[in-house]
């Protein structure tokens, strides 16, 4: 789970780091509880600084805590999820909007390359290498111009939507039929703003958004207890009963 240490970095920033890719890639289930000894053993550190990177976690909803002793990832209902969704949208989309000029041939041939090899953890059944090549993409496009606060709201929202988007790429051919990161890459090329703000939104909405909306709907259904009865028809008047 855990990164490589950068150059400086403190214990706690590592730990923080670590733990938000594995949460941004799905390694943790939403509803699924973990513990602090648990993560501490795992990344090799005490569990001071573990608390403290979870802390922060907790600050951005990305995790909950259950107790003294353990963390998860909330859960979320359905006008959660459309506004994240909804919030994606908003910010890629100026995001994407404001690098379309800055962004030279050769990163265009980083772009390609992080399609295809989206493609390949896929195939290969890798779905959080898959994850964190997609979110890869995305930031290629976002950070050739420098922001202070836009692309750290977005990778927020990745934080927030990472366990829920395992869900979504596990069954993304039912929605998935068109390589949008193409379109956004060939929008690109033309320096074509509106083509590629279509591109990202058509992005989200076909991965993301069309699964995780299915993903609630089931989880509602399974709250039914049992079929419905069957209405019964009411008996005409006179007090004769209705033929079979």
């Amino acid at each position: 789970m855990s990164e490589p240490k950068q150059k400086g970095e403190s214990t706690k920033k590592w730990v923080y780091r670590s733990l938000s890719r594995a949460i941004m890639s799905g390694r943790f289930a939403p509803g699924l509880p973990v513990t602090i000894s648990g993560l501490s053993e795992s990344l090799g550190v005490s569990t001071m600084p573990v608390r403290g990177a979870l802390d922060q976690l907790i600050a951005d909803g990305a995790l909950e805590y259950l107790d003294n002793r353990r963390v998860r990832v909330p859960d979320i209902g359905p006008e959660r999820f459309d506004e994240l969704i909804a919030t994606r949208i908003a910010l890629e989309t100026v995001a994407a909007e404001r690098s379309i000029h800055f962004i030279d041939y050769i990163r265009i041939e980083r772009l390609m390359l992080l399609d295809a090899m989206i493609d390949q953890a896929y195939q290969a059944g890798d779905i959080e290498l898959g994850l964190e090549r997609n979110f890869a993409f995305h930031r290629c496009i976002y950070e050739v111009r420098p922001s202070f606060v836009l692309l750290p709201l977005i990778e927020s929202v990745w934080l927030r939507m990472g366990p829920f988007m395992r869900e979504a790429v596990a069954h993304l051919e039912q929605s998935y039929q068109v390589d949008r990161h193409m379109e956004a890459i060939e929008a690109i090329k033309r320096r074509d703003a509106a083509a590629l703000r279509d591109a990202i939104t058509a992005d989200i909405q076909d991965g993301a958004g069309h699964v995780g909306r299915q993903r609630l709907l089931d989880m509602a259904n399974s709250k039914i207890e049992g079929p419905l009865s069957p209405l019964k028809r009411r008996p005409p008047e006179g007090g004769a009963k209705p033929s079979a």
